[in-house]
Protein backbone atom coordinates (compact mmCIF):
# COMPACT_ATOMS: atom_id res chain seq x y z
CA UNK A 1 0.00 0.00 0.00
CA UNK A 2 1.77 2.79 -1.16
CA UNK A 3 1.01 5.98 0.58
CA UNK A 4 0.85 8.53 -2.69
CA UNK A 5 -2.90 10.38 -2.63
CA UNK A 6 -4.48 12.03 -5.23
CA UNK A 7 -4.25 15.74 -5.20
CA UNK A 8 -7.20 17.55 -3.69
CA UNK A 9 -9.22 19.61 -6.17
CA UNK A 10 -8.46 23.23 -6.34
CA UNK A 11 -10.54 25.65 -4.26
CA UNK A 12 -11.82 28.53 -6.12
CA UNK A 13 -9.68 31.65 -6.31
CA UNK A 14 -12.46 33.74 -5.07
CA UNK A 15 -12.19 36.09 -1.59
CA UNK A 16 -14.13 38.78 0.16
CA UNK A 17 -12.50 42.21 1.21
CA UNK A 18 -12.23 41.13 4.43
CA UNK A 19 -11.31 38.02 3.95
CA UNK A 20 -8.20 39.76 1.95
CA UNK A 21 -7.60 41.81 5.31
CA UNK A 22 -7.09 39.10 7.51
CA UNK A 23 -5.03 36.56 5.51
CA UNK A 24 -2.65 40.43 4.87
CA UNK A 25 -3.07 40.69 8.49
CA UNK A 26 -1.93 37.30 9.59
CA UNK A 27 0.91 37.05 6.94
CA UNK A 28 2.17 40.48 8.55
CA UNK A 29 1.67 38.74 12.05
CA UNK A 30 3.27 36.03 11.16
CA UNK A 31 6.28 37.92 9.94
CA UNK A 32 6.82 40.43 12.23
CA UNK A 33 5.73 38.49 15.89
CA UNK A 34 5.86 35.14 15.83
CA UNK A 35 9.13 34.47 13.70
CA UNK A 36 11.14 37.40 15.05
CA UNK A 37 10.18 35.77 18.50
CA UNK A 38 11.04 31.97 17.04
CA UNK A 39 14.11 32.37 15.38
CA UNK A 40 16.25 34.08 18.79
CA UNK A 41 14.93 30.86 20.79
CA UNK A 42 15.91 28.58 18.19
CA UNK A 43 19.50 30.66 17.98
CA UNK A 44 20.04 29.88 22.13
CA UNK A 45 18.63 26.27 21.46
CA UNK A 46 21.25 25.41 18.95
CA UNK A 47 24.37 27.17 21.21
CA UNK A 48 23.44 24.79 23.92
CA UNK A 49 25.12 21.91 22.63
CA UNK A 50 24.41 18.62 21.44
CA UNK A 51 21.18 19.11 19.24
CA UNK A 52 20.17 15.64 18.80
CA UNK A 53 19.01 15.22 22.29
CA UNK A 54 18.04 19.11 23.00
CA UNK A 55 14.18 18.86 22.81
CA UNK A 56 14.06 22.94 23.15
CA UNK A 57 16.08 23.09 19.34
CA UNK A 58 14.02 20.39 17.98
CA UNK A 59 10.57 22.35 19.36
CA UNK A 60 11.81 25.62 18.52
CA UNK A 61 13.23 23.91 14.53
CA UNK A 62 9.29 22.65 14.25
CA UNK A 63 7.79 26.00 14.87
CA UNK A 64 9.61 27.50 12.73
CA UNK A 65 8.94 25.05 10.06
CA UNK A 66 5.04 25.56 10.85
CA UNK A 67 5.43 29.36 10.42
CA UNK A 68 7.57 29.24 7.40
CA UNK A 69 4.89 26.51 5.65
CA UNK A 70 1.82 29.01 6.46
CA UNK A 71 4.19 32.34 5.42
CA UNK A 72 4.54 30.40 2.10
CA UNK A 73 1.08 29.16 1.77
CA UNK A 74 -0.18 32.85 2.66
CA UNK A 75 1.98 34.41 0.10
CA UNK A 76 1.13 31.65 -3.26
CA UNK A 77 -2.54 32.67 -2.11
CA UNK A 78 -2.62 36.20 -1.83
CA UNK A 79 -1.16 36.15 -5.40
CA UNK A 80 -4.19 33.79 -6.64
CA UNK A 81 -6.95 35.42 -4.76
CA UNK A 82 -9.65 37.34 -6.92
CA UNK A 83 -11.15 39.99 -3.89
CA UNK A 84 -14.72 40.05 -4.95
CA UNK A 85 -15.76 43.46 -3.65
CA UNK A 86 -19.23 44.46 -5.85
CA UNK A 87 -22.35 42.96 -5.67
CA UNK A 88 -24.11 40.66 -8.23
CA UNK A 89 -26.40 42.35 -10.57
CA UNK A 90 -29.50 40.41 -9.45
CA UNK A 91 -29.69 40.77 -5.73
CA UNK A 92 -32.53 38.31 -5.08
CA UNK A 93 -30.51 35.00 -6.38
CA UNK A 94 -27.75 33.56 -4.50
CA UNK A 95 -24.07 34.84 -5.54
CA UNK A 96 -20.57 34.42 -3.47
CA UNK A 97 -20.85 36.71 -0.64
CA UNK A 98 -24.98 36.42 -0.07
CA UNK A 99 -26.03 35.43 3.73
CA UNK A 100 -28.70 33.00 3.06
CA UNK A 101 -31.74 32.16 5.74
CA UNK A 102 -32.74 28.89 5.20
CA UNK A 103 -35.82 27.26 7.20
CA UNK A 104 -35.51 23.78 7.11
CA UNK A 105 -38.67 20.92 7.09
CA UNK A 106 -38.46 20.79 11.02
CA UNK A 107 -39.19 24.10 11.20
CA UNK A 108 -35.58 25.39 12.61
CA UNK A 109 -33.73 28.38 11.06
CA UNK A 110 -29.84 28.40 10.21
CA UNK A 111 -27.86 31.45 8.19
CA UNK A 112 -24.86 30.74 6.18
CA UNK A 113 -22.64 33.24 4.26
CA UNK A 114 -20.94 31.93 1.35
CA UNK A 115 -17.48 32.69 1.25
CA UNK A 116 -13.91 32.31 0.08
CA UNK A 117 -12.25 29.08 0.93
CA UNK A 118 -9.84 31.04 3.37
CA UNK A 119 -12.49 32.14 5.32
CA UNK A 120 -14.10 29.46 6.57
CA UNK A 121 -16.01 29.99 10.25
CA UNK A 122 -18.28 27.59 11.61
CA UNK A 123 -18.97 29.78 14.35
CA UNK A 124 -20.00 32.71 12.22
CA UNK A 125 -21.69 30.46 9.91
CA UNK A 126 -19.40 31.05 7.05
CA UNK A 127 -19.09 28.43 4.38
CA UNK A 128 -17.04 27.97 1.64
CA UNK A 129 -18.68 28.80 -1.91
CA UNK A 130 -16.83 25.04 -2.81
CA UNK A 131 -19.32 23.35 -0.18
CA UNK A 132 -21.83 20.80 -1.34
CA UNK A 133 -24.67 23.21 0.60
CA UNK A 134 -23.43 26.49 -0.93
CA UNK A 135 -22.90 24.87 -4.54
CA UNK A 136 -26.91 23.47 -3.87
CA UNK A 137 -28.04 26.80 -3.04
CA UNK A 138 -26.07 29.18 -5.56
CA UNK A 139 -28.75 30.61 -8.08
CA UNK A 140 -31.55 30.22 -6.44
CA UNK A 141 -34.09 33.22 -5.48
CA UNK A 142 -36.15 33.55 -2.21
CA UNK A 143 -39.28 30.98 -1.20
CA UNK A 144 -36.85 28.30 -3.30
CA UNK A 145 -37.26 25.04 -1.89
CA UNK A 146 -33.89 23.69 -1.71
CA UNK A 147 -32.39 20.10 -1.83
CA UNK A 148 -29.39 19.77 0.42
CA UNK A 149 -26.82 17.18 1.23
CA UNK A 150 -26.50 16.22 4.96
CA UNK A 151 -24.56 13.25 6.81
CA UNK A 152 -28.32 11.83 7.53
CA UNK A 153 -28.65 11.90 3.02
CA UNK A 154 -30.52 14.13 2.02
CA UNK A 155 -32.60 17.65 3.60
CA UNK A 156 -35.19 19.92 1.77
CA UNK A 157 -34.79 23.49 3.17
CA UNK A 158 -36.58 27.10 2.12
CA UNK A 159 -34.84 29.94 1.78
CA UNK A 160 -36.39 32.66 3.30
CA UNK A 161 -33.88 35.51 2.85
CA UNK A 162 -31.07 36.51 0.65
CA UNK A 163 -28.89 39.44 2.23
CA UNK A 164 -25.94 41.66 0.90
Amino acid sequence: MSRWREPQARSSPYITPEGEVALKHELRELWQLRRRDVVPALQAAAAEGDRSENAEYIYRKKQLGEIDRRIRYLSKRLDVVEVVNRKPPRLDRVHFGATVTLEYDTQSTVRFRIVGADEIDSKKGYISVDSPVARALLGHVTDDAVTLPSPEGETRAFILAIEY
